[in-house]
């Protein structure tokens, strides 16, 4: 029997919601996973400056991908489970702070451990306030705009892309990577103010005690889900974590060149968000197979046409698209089998995302280190051709409610988990 309540008749977010909030509450939060996005991935525009100034391989220096995403898989259910009662927007200023820490910290690292000690501290960032604030459009704003609402949020996600890493970047290269971290604790702490002065209080709808995310890890749709995330994100962040020494060694280009690529693939990423976010909601598998498909036609193709500027270029811009509506389908593939417990669903996505971009950068660091940034392009465009075939290998009725993926009706409590 489950262990979750039923859900009231307006649904959850209509039990939750505050009398004022609004979208400069969306926006602050949209900023604090922005931050935290650019500090997430900022690395890979500036991998081989790290890696020079500490005397260390591009793989070596890729731990600073790898270790944060290990730590958010893990902190994403334990910060969740351990603060179930704390108010929500606490919390998120909370992480706020540690965030801006994280940041000083590595603007004075004399070395790669202690820089890997502050990417602890970020990995624990992104567990805890993606677990919570991924879900929190619905208590934020009317129902008829939760829609718009949750798709800004994850905006951040090509945002980060197309304004933090190239910015990150280019700082770096006028100023030294340093720099472009002690920016970033500049924007963090400006996001801890924006965070206090627009969102309301917010307490705990439903606690997310490990009964809970037991339950919900135990049906199909979940465990589909998480199948399909593994893979996607997997191909993703085992290459694009590389993509600097690709674009350096293969394509030929310098720093500036390299920044302006990265800045065309987070404009199309930005792109791809708002395109599939918009049809994720209703039809999420079809959404996540079609970016797959995409991301391993341009990941597989750059080996080929990737030697010159102008083929790196146009493949780069296919795969931040696609990748741009990665996020926001995954998310939609976990709330959908498990509308009644929106924060469970969070926590899940978060933990398997972030576990697999870990891995994904473990990955592919080994294999840049024994092979080639082109065959690491190839192997990845393979996994995410795997992702995008599992995606729509499903019996008929696609992303109809009621299919696989979609749970039956909960049934009341049993008791307090």
């Amino acid at each position: 029997m489950s262990v979750l309540p039923s859900t009231p008749p307006g649904g959850v977010a209509e039990a939750a919601r505050p009398p004022v909030a609004g979208w400069p509450a969306v926006v602050a939060v949209t900023l604090g996973l922005f931050a935290i996005v650019t500090t997430e991935i900022l690395p890979i525009g500036l991998l081989t400056s790290i890696g020079a100034d500490f005397t260390v391989s591009d793989g070596a220096a890729g731990l600073t991908m790898a270790v944060p995403g290990l730590l958010a898989a893990v902190s994403a259910p334990l910060v969740t489970v351990a603060t179930a009662g704390a108010d929500r927007r606490m919390m998120l200023c909370a992480l706020t702070l540690l965030l801006t820490l994280a940041d000083v910290v590595a603007a004075v690292a004399p070395g790669l451990p202690l820089l890997l000690v502050s990417r602890i501290l970020v990995g624990v960032t992104i567990g805890g306030f993606w677990s919570i604030g991924a879900g929190l459009a619905e208590r934020l704003v009317p129902q008829a705009a939760a829609g718009r609402a949750t798709a800004v949020i994850f905006s951040a996600v090509p945002l980060g892309s197309v304004l933090g890493v190239p910015a990150g970047t280019l700082a770096g290269d006028l100023a030294g990577w340093r720099t472009a971290f002690v920016a970033l604790a500049v924007l963090a702490a400006g996001v801890l103010a924006a965070l206090l002065l627009t969102v309301p209080p917010l307490p705990p709808l439903l606690a997310t005690r490990p009964a809970v995310l037991g339950e919900v890890l135990r049906r199909p749709g979940t465990r589909a889900a998480a199948f399909l995330t593994f893979l996607v994100v997997l191909a993703h962040f085992g290459t694009y974590t590389y993509v600097t020494p690709f674009l350096e060694r293969v394509t030929g280009l310098g720093g500036g060149p390299v920044t302006a690529f990265l800045l065309a693939y987070g404009a199309a990423g930005v792109l791809g968000n708002f395109l599939g976010g918009a049809r994720a909601a209703r039809h999420p598998r079809y959404v996540f197979g079609a970016a797959a498909g995409l991301l391993a036609a341009a990941t597989l193709l750059l080996p080929v046409l990737g030697g010159g500027p102008a083929g790196a270029l146009v493949l780069l811009a296919v795969w931040g698209a696609a990748y741009g509506a990665v996020p926001g389908a995954s998310q939609a593939l976990f709330v959908r089998a498990a509308p009644d417990a929106p924060e469970a669903a969070s926590v899940l996505f978060t933990a398997a995302f972030q576990a697999t971009f870990s891995l994904g950068a473990f990955a592919g660091g080994g294999v840049l280190d024994r092979t080639s940034p082109p065959v690491l392009m190839a192997l990845g465009g393979c996994v995410a051709a795997v992702a995008a075939l599992s995606a729509v290998a499903r019996p008929s009725g696609g992303d109809r409610p009621g299919r696989v993926g979609t749970p039956r009706p909960p049934r009341r409590w049993r008791g307090t988990p």
